[in-house]
């Protein structure tokens, strides 16, 4: 239960494919039970192994062209013939009872969530060099030649946009990554606006002039 006036913080988090996020993220949610992840909605077909309300909210064209004329998403995106989207009310619902969010989603997506909540946090990961990325996506084994080479090229205009984001970590080691992105985290937390609203109570009883002395 938050305190009054205690609201959440809203990181968007972006980066190329191969870069890591992904694990990192999940990494973040295990280490803080604090921080949630928002789970995007998509038209395209469940896979082997995903869960409904897990991995994505599943839902028809149709539905998810309805919720956009309803104005329900933060962002959405057509990506290759399929919609991917994040729900706006349920992310404004946990800020306001103090839970922070994570959302998982490309430049374009964030440039859409700042307009919405121009107060959020964006974090942008990049890998140590193009070659690491490349070996990365390759090592994957899940790609053909060709959509590796995508893969890439996209990576190469993503990264055009790291100077509209509030902070970048450069994943050249896992746990040293995950450290920097949890420290973002919490000195968000310990900002003075978050922190006078959490300890109201605290604050008023040491700078009351009736109270006892030392």
């Amino acid at each position: 239960m938050s305190q009054a006036g205690e609201t959440g913080t809203l990181f968007v988090i972006s980066a190329p494919s191969g870069a890591g996020k992904t694990s990192l993220v999940a990494e973040m949610l295990h280490a803080d039970q604090k921080l949630g992840v928002s789970v995007s909605h998509t038209t395209r077909p469940m896979r082997e192994g995903e869960k409904d309300g897990i991995n994505y909210h599943f839902v028809s064209r149709d539905e998810f062209e309805a919720m956009i004329s309803r104005g329900d998403f933060l962002e959405h995106a057509d990506v290759f013939g399929n919609y991917y989207g994040t729900s706006q009310v349920w992310v404004r619902e946990m800020l306001a009872i103090g839970r922070d969010v994570i959302l998982e989603i490309d430049w374009q997506g964030a440039s859409q969530v700042r307009r919405l909540i121009p107060e959020c946090v964006s974090v942008f990961i990049v890998p140590p060099s193009y070659e690491v990325l490349r070996d990365r996506l390759v090592g994957r084994g899940t790609d053909v030649s060709e959509v590796v080479e995508r893969r890439l090229s996209e990576a190469r205009e993503e990264c055009r946009h790291v100077g509209e984001f509030d902070y970048l970590v450069v994943n050249d080691g896992f746990q040293e990554a995950l450290a920097d992105l949890l420290a973002i985290v919490r000195s968000q937390r310990l900002q003075m606006i978050a922190q006078q609203a959490r300890h109201r109570q605290l604050l008023t009883g040491l700078s009351d002039a009736s109270g006892g002395r030392a």
